[in-house]
């Protein structure tokens, strides 16, 4: 009798395919990514899609571990969704998101239209089974998923989509955030000359005005820092922020600029090659901090604990200020030392100690820890 021959091997099994359901804001967009890392860490090789408003297409595309971006102009077909032309682009939109077998379909925004796409999609849905303080969340997003997973209540964004996608995977999210998004090295042209002392960026721009730092602190912040060696530079967005940037760089002097009105993706890049940004709470601001820029973000309601950076998320660089009507300077100013501090950036000796206007230390302000009432939702 012939010997029977060897059993082969198995075949490797396919790699796992991710859908991320996660459509806007910008902010919540960027509070997201670490999820990315964490399925790669859960499921080695996973492959990983993702369904955006095309606003926010090329910030995702920047981050590590994402093989796909698929673009959903929600808000422009409800526009006009009786036309032929958006008729035909959602077609297309449910073709490809029909074209491959998904081992999870991950709805991370908790909303009735984030549900909805997930559910076009072909495999497990998983969403949210609850609402979280300071976030949207509507009950037919929980009916529409196949499975729905309950997170802490008082819960972080950040920490909420890394719950669960942890409960997704089986694999609870461990260490820091790990946001992967890459800036590019900025072209010769629109780099910094490296003479001239480090620069920080003022993000004043906000879509909400309840959420905007007074221009006369932004001066004299500014002014603080371009004699401690600091260059400094603002964008902008619209009409608003423009002029806002021009009257903030005019009163600070020769050592502010206004960048010019730029891309997402390309403001990124610009981001990604400063030395420390400080900003309000908007989502350049958190764009800053995923892009692991020394940061301090300015707060003026109690909020920063769901939003802000957090010393749990291990970044001793990026901190939170909070106050009523808004941060003081002087407790911005000690945040601002606490920060460049910890990344060990300086403009040289004079960086170290506040000019001759600042308080004396016993009047310093330090950051202000979260309270337990709140304001306005983010």
């Amino acid at each position: 009798m012939d010997p029977v021959p060897p059993a082969a091997d198995p075949a490797p099994a396919p790699p796992r395919r991710v859908l991320i359901v996660k459509l806007s804001s910008l902010g919540d967009v960027v509070h997201a990514m670490p999820v990315v890392h964490d399925l790669h860490r859960a499921w080695p090789g996973v492959r990983v899609d993702w369904v955006v408003e095309p606003a926010f297409a090329p910030l995702v595309r920047r981050v590590d571990g994402v093989d796909g971006v698929i673009e959903c102009p929600l808000r422009r077909w409800r526009k006009a969704w009786w036309t032929a032309a958006v008729r035909a682009e959602w077609r297309a939109f449910r073709a490809r998101l029909g074209a491959a077998h998904y081992d999870a379909v991950i709805d991370l925004q908790g909303l009735t239209k984030s549900a909805v796409v997930a559910r076009l999609a072909r495999g497990t849905r998983h969403g949210l089974a609850n609402r979280t303080e300071g976030s949207s969340h509507e009950w037919p997003a929980r009916w529409l998923v196949d499975r729905a997973w309950t997170v802490p209540s008082r819960i972080h964004a950040l920490d909420r989509s890394r719950c669960l996608v942890g409960q997704v995977t089986g694999r609870a999210p461990e260490g820091p955030p790990r946001f992967g998004l890459r800036a590019r090295p900025l072209p010769a042209a629109e780099a910094e000359p490296p003479a001239g002392g480090p620069v920080a960026v003022f993000v004043h721009g906000t879509s909400r005005a309840d959420k905007g730092w007074p221009e006369a602190d932004w001066v004299a912040l500014g002014r603080r820092l371009a004699q401690a060696g600091w260059r400094l530079r603002l964008p902008q967005a619209d009409a608003d922020e423009a002029a806002r940037a021009a009257r903030i760089a005019a009163a600070i002097g020769p050592a502010a600029a206004v960048w010019p009105r730029l891309p997402l993706d390309a403001l990124a890049d610009r981001l990604g090659a400063v030395q420390a940004v400080v900003g309000v709470d908007s989502g350049l601001s958190h764009i800053a901090v995923a892009l692991e820029r020394p940061h301090v973000q300015l707060y003026n309601w109690p909020t920063s604990w769901r939003t802000g950076p957090q010393p749990a998320h291990g970044h001793r660089h990026q901190l939170s200020v909070e106050g009523r009507p808004a941060p003081t300077l002087e407790a911005v100013w000690a945040a601002w030392q606490q920060v460049v501090a910890a990344a060990g950036v300086s403009a040289g000796p004079a960086q170290a100690s506040p000019p001759p206007d600042a308080a004396p230390p016993d009047r310093v302000a330090p950051p202000l820890r979260p309270a337990p009432t709140e304001g306005p939702g983010g």
